[in-house]
């Protein structure tokens, strides 16, 4: 049988944020132990076509550890977030249809790498720029952040008023963009109308950033519970030590419980109450 030290040391990695965003303490075996009633995993800045990158073989590495783990705790969808291609908008279509590959439902969303038009897009995924997912009771939007040179904007305010306005009664909301909108990076914006909006949104569970490939940590605004998730990246020249993704697991309880493979490994293991 396991002793209180062995377990404590398996699962260091592993604590609870508060609604205010300070830790708290260890989760408990009863806690690592609820039943998961929605799951998914992120991955985000793959730069298929970035010169002088191993970009076919990043996916292939993010297939077989992503599909090898689906298997056990199989995940509704799978997010690209932002970075799909570098650059040049011939890679898109060639892009998208390798990613498909890697579960039946892929939603991406466009990053400032992904220099293509809408219509472009649309052909690419089946999906506009932006774009809404209804998954039972559980909201998906999928959030443009750049435009076709490239350059950074917040989130478009008038389509998540709408939209946060349309899904108010959904049990949970969960936001996909690429472009960090809170100015807690070198490469964010500084997103004060989208900072506000979600705030009038209790249902918000989660929102997912990729762009800053050096980022896999959760950070939270100061005055908001929502948690702001970062996944590093699956492919690209530069970014944390390794190549992985992250999932998000929905508990019966309705907290909510999120960690990186790295690919193989987990780590970096919260929970949100």
């Amino acid at each position: 049988m396991m002793n209180r030290r062995q377990f404590f040391k398996g699962v260091s990695a592993a604590v609870v944020i508060s609604a205010c965003g300070k830790i708290a303490n260890a989760i408990t075996p009863l806690e690592l132990n609820k039943k998961t009633v929605f799951r998914f995993a992120i991955g985000s800045d793959w730069h298929y076509g970035e010169p002088n990158t191993s970009y076919e073989q990043y996916f292939e590495d993010l297939k077989k550890a992503f599909q090898q783990f689906n298997r056990k705790n199989p995940c509704k969808f799978f997010v690209l977030n932002g970075d799909v291609i570098h650059n040049k908008p011939e890679f898109l279509l060639p892009a998208s249809q390798r990613f498909k590959e890697i579960h039946p439902a892929v939603y991406a969303t466009r990053g400032n790498h992904d220099m293509v038009t809408p219509e472009a897009w649309q052909q690419a995924w089946g999906h506009s720029l932006n774009h809404d997912v209804v998954i039972n009771d559980k909201v998906i939007l999928l959030g443009d952040t750049a435009d076709i040179e490239g350059k950074y904007h917040q989130p478009d305010i008038q389509w998540f008023s709408e939209k946060l306005e349309q899904y108010k009664d959904a049990k949970d909301i969960f936001i996909f963009i690429h472009i960090t909108p809170v100015k807690w990076t070198k490469n964010g914006v500084d997103g004060q109308e989208f900072q506000q909006l979600i705030k009038k949104y209790p249902n918000i569970k989660a929102i997912f950033n990729g762009h800053d490939h050096d980022q896999d940590s959760v950070k939270q605004l100061d005055d908001c519970k929502i948690p702001f998730l970062f996944d590093g990246h699956v492919g690209g020249s530069w970014g944390v030590d390794y190549r992985g993704f992250r999932v998000v697991e929905l508990k019966e309880d309705g907290t909510l419980f999120s960690y990186i493979m790295n690919p193989y490994q987990k780590q970096g293991e919260k929970e949100f109450k």
